[in-house]
């Protein structure tokens, strides 16, 4: 079965391409490099997951390159390498994809060190056709050997504006992804985004060692004229809870309302509750297995209304939702931008409301500070779990958050640098981040390696130029809010 189309159809259930999907994936099946750029949802993925099906079933040397020169890697399948950053999706995504017949497999930082051999051990023999690695872990040599014993014949770097230091989530290992790419015989690459402005585009190219002549550049665009874009202001959370009534009586159908805090979020179900506004609830400290329940209700019943935080929608593909609320204030437009995308995908009209309250811009600007740790945290950190390794493993992480913060029970830094650290490949074990401000008295954390600490982190000037950016992303959607013209004109200009 090597057509797109049956693929398509029989492994993914959907009848036709959208777009320029099938001229993407001929371009990969052919040996070509392109970058997509595709709203949140839309089907980037499908780009490279029905190429590495067809690689996987049938060898066609024109496309194959040896990888590192090892012949040896011919007498196994070829593998496509996605790139991700995206930890918490990797599972999810891969999981998905084994239970529709798809050989797939994750290496991370969750995985214990025996199951990470024996992922290792797995790829060298041949098994899966698809493979999602951080790029942190081109940091391990034992990594790199694993690798000699296959042929890439596709790379993909999903979230591929995390290459540009213009983009919105900017890595710092996201910038040695040209060199990696090099070291793996520069294989045909497909760079896969929902946002990129024209610079950010340009320095992905570049960025990634291709020939700017040679890429394909497919933009799916991001005017979505039957969204009605609205900004509300209000003062305070009686005003929010009564435009959020009021917008869910005046447009039926199935709705979502984001916010930034759980806390917050659970105070509104309750007064929801208490007025008989039936809804679903989702947030990032639910249990994997309730929620997916929570999304599967949402997608297959109709009309359901989801107070939500921003842990929600990642794989979220309703094509009815008339409704998305930002009851506080977004971080970012190209966050702001990709969760509004997931209204009127049936092409129908739908509402985007942001109610703006001045007092969230507050709670933005302590987010942060909390996601832009100092270098001087950073190393007090990696010194603790150096040197109280043990005492963290049998206290959990909620001592190492009360060592560093003592009566600053909400600081939370610490997620920030222990997430960070993990993607790095500084620290390995099973960390569960809802244990760190002790907000779940039965998770776990096992931190089995802790390596040197990169230069990186003690790099002031970056981390200064990481928070400055951050900044004027505040600022853009503050522009946003305060827009007197056309607010999908702006949404333009931003991503032009």
């Amino acid at each position: 079965m090597f057509d797109p189309i049956l693929i398509l159809q029989n492994v993914f259930g959907h009848q036709e391409f959208r777009g320029s999907q099938l001229e993407i994936i001929h371009r990969a099946l052919s040996g070509q490099s392109s970058l997509v750029m595709m709203p949140t949802g839309m089907g980037k993925s499908i780009c490279f997951q029905i190429p590495a099906i067809i690689f996987g079933q049938s060898r066609q040397p024109e496309t194959q390159q040896a990888c590192f020169g090892n012949q040896d890697s011919n007498s196994r399948p070829p593998l496509t390498l996605v790139l991700s950053p995206l930890i918490a999706l990797m599972k999810d995504q891969v999981d998905g994809l084994v239970e529709k017949g798809i050989s797939a497999a994750y290496v991370n930082s969750t995985l214990t060190k025996e199951e990470r051999l024996r992922r290792y051990r797995q790829v060298a023999d041949g098994e899966f056709a698809l493979l999602y690695v951080t790029p942190e872990r081109f940091r391990k040599a034992d990594f790199f050997e694993v690798l000699r014993q296959r042929e890439i014949v596709l790379l993909v770097v999903d979230e591929a504006h995390c290459v540009s230091e213009w983009g919105h989530d900017f890595r710092p290992e996201y910038s040695r992804v040209g060199e990696i790419r090099n070291q793996l015989g520069c294989p045909p690459t497909l760079a896969v985004t929902a946002t990129a402005t024209r610079h950010v585009r340009d320095d992905i190219v570049k960025q990634l060692g291709l020939n700017s002549a040679e890429v394909a550049v497919f933009d799916a665009g991001i005017d979505r004229p039957n969204l009605e874009l609205e900004v509300v202001e209000v003062w305070d959370d009686q005003q929010k809870l009564e435009q959020i009534t009021h917008l869910r009586n005046e447009q039926p159908g199935s709705g979502i309302v984001y916010f930034n805090l759980i806390r917050h979020l659970m105070e509104f179900s309750d007064i929801l509750r208490s007025q008989r506004v039936d809804h679903l609830i989702y947030h990032g400290e639910l249990p994997r297995r309730h929620r997916k329940e929570l999304q599967d209700v949402f997608m297959n019943a109709p009309g359901q209304l989801i107070l939500a935080t921003n842990a929600f929608g990642m794989g979220i593909d309703k094509k009815d939702i008339r409704l998305v609320v930002h009851a506080d204030l977004p971080g970012s437009m190209e966050s702001y931008y990709q969760e509004i995308g997931r209204a009127g995908r049936d092409g129908l009209q739908s509402r985007c409301v942001l109610l703006y309250d001045e007092r969230d811009l507050a709670t933005q600007m302590q987010f942060l500070e909390w996601s832009n740790p100092s270098s001087e945290y950073y190393f007090r950190v990696h010194q603790l779990l150096e040197n109280e390794r043990e005492r963290v493993n049998a206290l959990g992480l909620e001592w190492l958050h009360e060592k560093l913060h003592f009566k600053q029970k909400h600081d939370r830094r610490l997620e920030t640098v222990l997430a960070m650290f993990s993607r790095w490949g500084v620290i390995e074990g099973t960390i569960d981040s809802r244990s760190v401000s002790g907000r779940n008295e039965n998770s776990s954390c096992r931190i089995d390696e802790v390596y040197p600490l990169p230069d990186a982190f003690s790099d002031h000037a970056m981390i200064e130029a990481k928070k400055k950016r951050d900044q004027m992303k505040l600022l853009a959607i503050l522009q946003y809010v305060r827009c007197e013209g056309d607010r999908r004109e702006f949404i333009r200009e931003y991503f032009a």
